[in-house]
């Protein structure tokens, strides 16, 4: 038989990139499975049947290697390996594991490709498999992005499989028994005669025989646990307050820190005083750092106070003291010069433009925004000659290992992440700055475990926000229809400034400038993408949906505009544009929830919102009443399109937080600078929504797409516009910046 068949766009693809480029990989290396790094660790009574899977007299561990950040990632992974390994969830354990290539985070190449998510031309998967090689031979281990269902999907269930059969291989080969007359169920190979063997009892030989990797997994028809109503993995222990986060571990023998570091990110520090801190109750020893100091004490309390009692004078920050100057900076970078890319240019709008002024023009504004997530980064660190053990919630356990190994002059294999329990994040531990601080720390007391906990008010002062982000917006209309849209977003680097943090250049554009924007499937005849990479102002981070958390508010206000200046129906121009199925049925399905088109009665307003992120189809419609007292928001209706749901109370959960998330950014917060220091110090001065607020939130999932999708993102960019839209319909009155309590008052 020819060997044509098996060779795929993928294996073309590799091979091809590593002759032309004269790298040392190919195909072979590409398709060859990753060491799996539980073996070298098992004892004799172990097995590690993959590296997700290992066994032991004492039970069934899952490795599940995406940080929960309070998402449900623990119990999601656990379900899909459980679910072909057959196994139950009270019956395991799971455990994030030590960090490791072997966990390379494969859905990321769907965002680095410069490509829509909804072309599935052969260029658009040449390029996602090229990606998808680059993760895998740089080992990313990285949980965001939304990727952490859509990596696991097939990966994890593959895993279960793989270990279910290799159990049978050893079951029959120790019973004599051929294994098509085996079967799985609770933990146990069942016999003909009724008899079962346990895992644990095969474990031992499992681990001699080779895996086996020809498996099928299971059709969605019969599954146990996915797309089914489970109890979450954490949920009785985050119920009763037993669950242990990263801020409650205690190491035995272990001293507290604290640290107080210029204010104005980046900034240096001249001299300090530390006279008075040193004579405080508890404290042991100040610690120097690059741009501040730490506080070792022996309870963080104390610790807290005495960074407090230290006085300092500090350098000036690297970027523009006053808010101002950050907007004019903006304002500014809508130049051909500081273009970062034109991604779409559809038609000819230029020409449309010629003919005659736009029929609606308009400016948008976002602002800085902090994560402020209710755990306060913290590390605890213990260094010793030979070794390095770190404990923190973390997103990127490999780049804290690297970067661990830099900090004490160890090798890598002596570096041990251990990820705990994270209280939200939002994007908050995709950096490690906080860890490498720790780290300094502990070098100064080797031996001595270091636990390092940030004040609130230091996790506000130095927190990396989202990007400050500003939106100019024009358009034509034809025959009571949008016919032409010009957009452009300019807003400094999130890629350039995040990565730039762990080394890394970013050559070339930076898809976050975009997102949320260009890819939108609107069939607009005229229909142009602009992005303008403003020079670098204050350091920012991915911020939960990332570029898009701003740009679903820019491009659906405007389009929202545009359908009004053409005097149509704000739902159905977007289904009438729409020409993509999966997220015009997004459109559909909530405009039935909302029961689009009725009366609602005076003084009230329905908006509807779409944005395609992340490669997930979600469209939202809020009611809102304009009462004597200002806003009150009533209901919110959400469709999303995720191609498959694997937890449907999870899935609910996950997208009704991201509502409430986005809308309460964009009701109330900001961060500001002024002397080059963010104002917004807790969250008294930064206040998300409040629950008497909170709306009524419908929620449809719809499972029509080709791929299996994330949703812990992709509910937060079409809140402030459905929101915006809605105060319109309800007030006549246009929100073109946020937050919205700047122009308006909510009750």
């Amino acid at each position: 038989m020819s060997k044509l068949k098996t060779f795929t766009r993928r294996t073309f693809l590799i091979g091809s990139t590593a002759v032309a480029g004269g790298v040392a990989f190919g195909a072979y290396m590409y398709k060859r499975d990753p060491q799996n790094p539980l073996a070298a660790s098992m004892k004799e009574d172990e097995a590690a049947l993959t590296p997700y899977v290992k066994i032991d007299g004492e039970g069934i561990t899952l490795i599940t290697p995406r940080t929960d950040l309070g998402q449900g990632a623990y119990s999601m992974q656990a379900m899909l390996i459980a679910e072909e390994l057959d196994v139950e969830l009270d019956q395991i354990k799971v455990d994030p594991g030590l960090p490791d290539p072997a966990y390379y985070n494969t859905a990321l190449s769907d965002e680095g490709a410069p490509f829509r998510p909804t072309d599935d031309s052969f260029a658009a998967e040449s390029a996602r498999s090229f990606v998808d090689a680059i993760m895998k031979f740089l080992g990313l281990q990285i949980t965001g992005g939304s990727t952490s269902v859509p990596d696991a999907y097939e990966k994890l269930r593959h895993a279960g499989a793989v270990a279910r059969e290799t159990l049978k291989m050893a079951a029959s080969q120790k019973s004599g028994i051929p294994v098509d007359q085996l079967n799985t169920a609770n933990g146990q190979v069942q016999l003909p005669d009724g008899s079962a063997l346990s895992y644990i009892q095969l474990a031992p030989f499992a681990a001699t025989i080779e895996p086996v990797k020809d498996v099928t997994l299971r059709a969605p028809s019969e599954w146990r646990l996915l797309g089914k109503q489970v109890l979450r993995h954490d949920i009785v222990a985050k119920s009763t307050g037993t669950l242990n986060y990263g801020i409650d571990l205690e190491i035995e023998g272990m001293v507290h820190a604290a640290i107080k570091t210029n204010p104005r990110q980046g900034g240096i520090m001249n001299s300090y005083d530390d006279s008075e801190a040193e004579k405080m109750r508890g404290v042991q020893k100040v610690v120097p750092l690059e741009n501040g100091v730490a506080i070792i004490a022996d309870n963080t309390w104390r610790a807290f106070k005495a960074a407090e009692a230290v006085t300092f004078d500090w350098g000036p920050a690297p970027y523009p003291a006053e808010m101002d100057d950050h907007w004019q900076t903006l304002s500014d970078s809508f130049t051909p010069d500081l273009q970062d890319a034109r991604t779409r240019d559809d038609g000819e709008i230029d020409n449309v433009f010629a003919e005659g002024p736009p029929d609606f023009e308009a400016e948008y504004r976002a602002p800085y925004v902090a994560h402020q997530p209710l755990e306060p980064v913290s590390a605890i660190a213990k260094i010793t000659d030979d070794r390095a053990d770190i404990w923190t919630g973390t997103q990127i356990p490999g780049f804290v290992r690297t970067n661990v190994a830099k900090a004490t002059g160890l090798t890598e294999e002596q570096v041990f992440v251990h990820v705990t329990y994270v209280g939200g994040s939002f994007g908050h531990r995709l950096e490690d700055e906080f860890v490498k601080q720790a780290v300094e720390i502990a070098k100064s007391v080797k031996g001595t475990p270091v636990k390092l906990t940030y004040s609130r008010e230091e996790d506000f002062a130095h927190d990396y926000p989202r990007q400050i982000a500003m939106a100019r917006a024009k358009g034509k209309v034809k025959d009571g229809k949008v016919d032409s849209f010009d957009l452009s977003i300019a807003m400094p680097s999130v890629i350039e400034s995040q990565m730039g943090r762990q080394g890394f250049p970013v050559p070339g554009p930076d898809p976050a400038i975009l997102a949320g924007a260009w890819e939108q499937p609107y069939a607009i005849p005229n229909y142009r993408t602009t992005g303008y990479r403003a020079p670098a102002l204050a350091p920012i981070s991915s911020w939960r949906s990332v570029g898009a958390s701003s740009n679903g508010f820019f491009h659906d206000c405007a389009l929202d505009e545009l359908i009004h200046a053409a005097g149509a129906d704000p739902l159905e121009e977007r289904i009438r544009l729409m020409w993509h199925e999966p997220s015009r049925k997004v459109l559909e399905a909530v405009g039935e929830m909302s029961n689009w088109g009725s009366d609602l009665g005076q003084n009230r307003g329905r908006g509807v919102a779409f944005c395609l992120s992340f490669g997930t189809a979600v469209a939202e419609v809020i009611e809102v009443t304009n009462t004597q007292d200002g806003i009150k928001i009533d209901n919110v209706y959400v469709a999303a399109e995720v191609g498959k749901v694997i937890d449907p109370i999870n899935f609910d959960n996950l997208v009704k937080g991201g509502v409430v998330w986005g809308l309460g950014h964009a009701m109330n917060c900001q961060i500001t600078y002024s002397d080059g220091m963010a104002q917004q110090s807790n969250f008294h001065e930064h206040e998300g929504m409040r629950l008497y607020q909170c709306p009524n939130i419908e929620v449809r999932a719809l499972e029509n797409g080709a791929k299996v999708r994330g949703i812990g993102e992709p509910p937060v960019p079409p809140a402030a516009p459905a929101l915006a839209n809605a105060i319109f319909a309800a007030t006549g009155k246009r929100l073109r910046e946020m937050p919205f309590n700047k122009h308006i008052d909510f009750v």
